[in-house]
């Protein structure tokens, strides 16, 4: 490159980054005096948000409020919640909810669901979908690369293992819970959601597909995978070296990823219990406070 073709690129980059910095203090102090939306956002997440949208202002606003629409449409699943508590702790006792190290080759996040006790009577939906948005709400929160803080992930994928799930695991399903789980995934996420790996899956798939499917919007169906024969096709979607070691990868035991995963649980927990951060005030106890904005 001549150093002529390098200034101009430092100098598109340059505009770039000043571009970007303007659009999040815009869409800040839009958030921090729309009534519709709680008094704080995390600047991470905000910038989630407006990457997800490509940059476009209008449809970052329209997408953020959406997602705190839902979320306090839903108390119980986005607000109402304690990772230390013990639902928490009997979700995480029989399940792992686990984002893994690094990002692909097209640098999308990776997430691994999947059981440790294959006891039916373990699962309960609702409180284990609470769980699952406590994890992806601190996972937004925190780089996608520890040594590069300002690259984020241009998607999410994720991966369901299946080993160990039974007709009687899918009886316990909460079809409320599952309508509000596949809607917040569709409509309000943060990040686009890539691919949707099952791995694992037993003999009789086609009985599960038939009961969840009337459930799972088109949109979402379509970016399903299931692996059949092999963990070989995941491979060819998701680097082995992000993967867990029991699951012929390089990224650390279940046992390790797991422990991670609770530490920023922990670390986070007066975060996701801010009502500061989630909880829309009604119109008229808003305005009683208004003058915090001119102290």
């Amino acid at each position: 490159m001549s150093a002529a073709g390098g200034k101009e690129q430092v100098t598109a980059t340059a505009a770039t980054t000043d571009q970007l910095g303007r659009d999040l203090q815009e869409l800040l102090d839009w958030f921090q005096h729309n009534e519709k939306l709680p008094k704080d956002i995390e600047p991470l997440l905000l910038r989630r948000f407006y990457q997800c949208m490509y940059g476009d202002l209008e449809e970052t606003r329209k997408l953020i409020e959406v997602n705190y629409a839902l979320r306090n449409r839903h108390p119980h699943l986005f607000i109402q919640r304690d990772p230390l508590d013990e639902d928490s702790r009997r979700t995480f006792d029989y399940a792992d909810i686990l984002p893994l190290p690094g990002l692909t080759p097209d640098k999308c996040k990776v997430s691994l669901y999947c059981f440790r006790d294959f006891e039916a009577s373990k699962m309960h939906h609702t409180e284990d979908t609470r769980a699952f948005f406590m994890v992806t709400d601190c996972r937004f929160v925190t780089p996608d690369d520890p040594a590069n803080a300002d690259v984020l992930s241009e998607g999410e994928v994720q991966i369901f293992d299946m080993k160990g799930t039974t007709m009687r695991h899918i009886s316990r399903l909460t079809i409320s819970t599952l309508r509000a789980y596949i809607k917040f995934l569709q409509v309000a996420f943060p990040v686009r959601l890539r691919a949707i790996h099952m791995v694992n899956c037993p003999t009789y798939l086609d009985r599960i597909v038939s009961v969840v499917k009337p459930f799972i919007s088109d949109e979402v169906f379509k970016l399903i995978r299931f692996h059949t024969v092999s963990m070989d096709s995941l491979y060819e979607f998701v680097p082995r070296k992000m993967l867990p070691e029991e699951y012929g990868g390089g990224a650390g035991s279940l046992a390790t990823l797991r422990a991670q995963t609770q530490k920023t649980l922990a670390e986070h927990r007066d975060y996701l219990m801010d009502p500061d951060h989630w909880v829309v005030e009604k119109t008229e106890k808003r305005n009683a406070h208004s003058w915090r904005f001119f102290k």
